[in-house]
């Protein structure tokens, strides 16, 4: 599975640099086509020319050449690569990554590439512990960041726990497992719905909640590792996709929702209606700004169109449906309720109950429930992690395998 991939390998200043050898030549043996960055602390453990040699590649070190003035374009290289692996990555790269900080090339490519990225970390026991560092990591998980776990073992402080990095022929295991799960669902279309709508009152006021489309967001990116291609129909907020297989729809009304997945949905071969839509809408939207009166003002409310209910009315047999439900009581009879009267295939349970989970938090607890009503929970934990979840139950209600 890596026969053609390219590989960015970041090499930083840890003494399981040495490593770094053993899994350029892995990499190679596999297919792959690896270009090399190196920090400067790293070429105190191991050679530029070691690794060139190995990986027929120029090692990158600096923005500018010093020689001749060329310059190392970090953008092109986040472009070029289908995977930035860094391996080993220290404790000091992984709190700049989390950071966004780019003091060098290998961060500055980092920032800039499309694709995913793979980190090995490699450190004593102690920081690998320290609660900076596992809050570093959790940031870089819940932006879909994969860890190549490092093992327990004797480290270079003499002492022995977790920390010592993962073996070059485990992090190729990863890495062929990764690209095998990416081709999954190549060649499906799938319309993914996101964030709050916003229903005007006049120009500058608006009835909304506070969905921050960060799970229906993770639900198309993880799509779209996996090979789908995926059309994101999003209400307005402020975060954004990077993932080159989604394609986004920008939208801010219920209705202006309700007609582009309309448009979209009949070409796919699913949707998975993660969006907050508004179930009310002024009934009239004033022009101008409404001005301060003495006496309260009334707004009257008419419903908005259902649209996974729509959705669910003019789906084909080929078609898979995954609704959301917001609940705060008798969530699961209510929720069951919803699957069946919109046709739904599988319908995934928010309880406003769960703590950590619901609107504007980077964790969900969910349960996904299916036509049968059988039930499945998802613990507590970023909500990329659970997109992959439902993503798990939709594939195989594809018959595509997890």
């Amino acid at each position: 599975m890596l026969s053609g991939k390219k590989i960015a390998l970041g090499v930083t200043g840890s003494i399981a640099a040495y490593k770094a050898a053993a899994l350029v030549r892995l990499l190679v043996k596999n297919g792959a086509e690896v270009k090399v960055l190196m920090t400067t602390a790293a070429k105190q453990f191991i050679t530029p020319l070691t690794l060139a040699t190995l990986s027929r590649h120029p090692v990158l070190v600096e923005f500018f050449n010093p020689e001749n003035g060329g310059w190392n374009s970090h953008v092109k290289l986040g472009l070029w690569a289908d995977l930035v692996l860094i391996a080993p990555a220290t404790a000091n790269t992984i709190g700049k990554m989390a950071c966004g900080i780019a003091d060098n090339l290998l961060l500055t490519t980092y920032l800039s590439a499309k694709c995913p990225t793979v980190i090995a970390p490699a450190m004593d026991m102690d920081m690998y512990a320290h609660p900076a560092h596992r809050q570093n990591l959790a940031l870089l998980r819940s932006r879909g960041v994969l860890v190549a776990e490092p093992a327990c073992g004797e480290l270079a402080s003499g002492l022995q726990g977790q920390g010592r990095m993962a073996d070059p022929e485990e992090i190729v295991r990863l890495l062929r497992e990764f690209f095998e799960k990416k081709n999954r669902l190549s060649g499906k279309h799938f319309l993914v719905t996101a964030g709050p709508t916003c229903e005007g009152i006049d120009a500058v006021r608006f009835i909304g909640n506070y969905s921050s489309g960060k799970m229906g967001y993770a639900i198309a990116e993880e799509l779209a590792a996996r090979g789908a291609r995926v059309t994101l129909v999003s209400g307005t907020v402020s975060i954004a996709t990077k993932h080159a297989g989604v394609t986004l729809c920008k939208v801010t009304s219920a209705q202006e929702m309700y007609d582009a997945a309309v448009r979209i949905f009949p070409d796919t071969d699913g949707a998975v209606m993660a969006a907050a839509v508004a179930d009310f809408t002024p009934e009239r939207k004033v022009e101008g700004k409404l001005k301060r009166g003495e006496s309260s003002l009334s707004l009257t409310l008419v419903p908005t169109k259902d649209i996974a209910a729509h959705l669910g009315s003019i789906k084909k047999a080929n078609q898979t449906l995954v609704g959301f439900a917001l609940e705060a009581a008798d969530e699961y009879a209510n929720a069951l309720k919803k699957l069946r009267e919109k046709n739904l295939d599988l319908i995934v349970l928010n309880s406003m109950n769960e703590a950590g989970a619901g609107f504007n938090v980077d964790t969900n607890k969910v349960y996904i429930i299916g036509k049968n009503g059988e039930q499945t929970a998802c613990e507590l934990k970023p909500k990329h992690e659970v997109a992959k979840d439902i993503v798990d139950r939709l594939q195989s209600l594809l018959n595509v395998e997890s």
